[in-house]
């Protein structure tokens, strides 16, 4: 029975990890946009930001990744014969790049929280399809474990998760653009001068 109760709770880990992992890194794009916005908007969003970052990283992102490992430390524990498997080998690889990710981005937090970030928005777009990609990569391994299948369903699967990641990343390059656009077309309001 304890085999369930690690297992159901490292499931419930893992979903609420990887909300919080894709939220955070959504949360610095907008961060490092509210840069560019006047005051006190500016002021204003970076002050919320900042308080939701803090909130998301600790509150819910951080217990996540402990209870996820938690979790599997007890499962591995019940069944030590997964640790001889190929499979398991590189889903802990994988896990440890999860878990070097999830401590960059607190660190990228730390630093957009003292204004020394030098990440654009851009990259921080792209930086935020890599959590996205690991959970792939993991449940298949976990799914087929030894018979990971090579077949042309496989490259089908793959090219879809490629081609969502570059239309998420072509889609926000149109809205900036357009966002530029908009700005570029916005005239001037006129000077009013003084009465001599």
């Amino acid at each position: 029975m304890a085999y369930y109760w690690f297992k159901a709770f490292h499931i419930i880990g893992v979903v609420v990890w990887f909300a919080g992992l894709f939220y955070l890194v959504r949360l610095f794009i907008y961060h490092v946009e509210a840069e560019a916005e006047p005051e006190p908007a500016h002021s204003i969003l970076k002050k919320q930001y900042t308080l939701m970052e803090k909130r998301l990283y600790r509150i819910i992102t951080t217990p996540g990744m402990v209870v996820t490992v938690a979790m599997a430390v007890g499962l591995l524990v019940l069944m030590p014969e997964y640790l001889k498997d190929g499979w398991m080998h590189i889903k802990l690889g994988l896990v440890a790049v999860l878990l070097a990710y999830h401590f960059y981005c607190g660190r990228l937090m730390r630093q957009l929280h003292r204004g020394e970030c030098k990440w654009s928005s851009q990259q921080l777009r792209a930086l935020n399809e890599a959590p996205t990609l690991l959970l792939v990569a993991i449940v298949m391994l976990v799914i087929f474990k030894n018979n990971f299948p090579t077949g042309a369903t496989t490259w089908l699967m793959v090219g879809l998760v490629v081609f969502m990641a570059a239309t998420i990343q072509l889609y926000a390059r149109k809205r900036r653009l357009d966002k530029e656009r908009e700005i570029l077309d916005t005239p001037a309001e006129p000077q009013i001068l003084p009465n001599s």
